[in-house]
């Protein structure tokens, strides 16, 4: 699978742990995060990963900022982008399910970095329903 992923300074240490753990499972990463602590916007780094998703270059996007707002905002603005802010892991999966999400969003001062990791598994493991919810996602876009 080929993964983007974007973060902050907030989200660099979650960022490591989540592409080491992608990495030993085969999945092509494309890092478009920042690597260091020093404070940066994080729009530089979510815009990479939104377009990645949007060209479809890669499968699925993960974006991590303090919050996860800033980043699901950002990437939102995209089209064909369903960036979906996730807390817990039953939140990641729902996402998939119901909103057929193509991006995950992490909160990393909010949630530790192995409910993180726990959250990226459900969500890339997830398949979406369709059916009805096919319906409500095919109305999300803005023409």
């Amino acid at each position: 699978m080929k993964i983007a992923i974007g973060n902050d300074h907030a989200g660099t240490t979650y960022k490591k742990t989540i592409v080491a753990y992608l990495s030993s499972q085969g999945h092509q990463i494309f890092n478009h995060g920042t690597d260091s602590d020093d404070s940066v916007d994080y729009p530089d780094f979510v815009h990479p990963v939104a377009t990645a998703v949007q060209n479809e270059t890669v499968d699925f996007g993960i974006i991590i900022c303090g919050s996860g707002n800033g980043v699901a905002m950002s990437a939102n603005k995209h089209q064909k982008v369903r960036a979906a802010l996730c807390w817990i892991k039953e939140i990641a999966i729902l996402a998939r399910e119901h909103n057929d999400a193509n991006i995950i969003s992490i909160p990393a001062r909010y949630t530790s970095e192995n409910q993180a990791l726990d959250m990226v598994k459900a969500f890339l493991e997830t398949k979406f329903e369709g059916g009805r919810h096919q319906r409500r996602v095919d109305k999300i876009a803005c023409q």
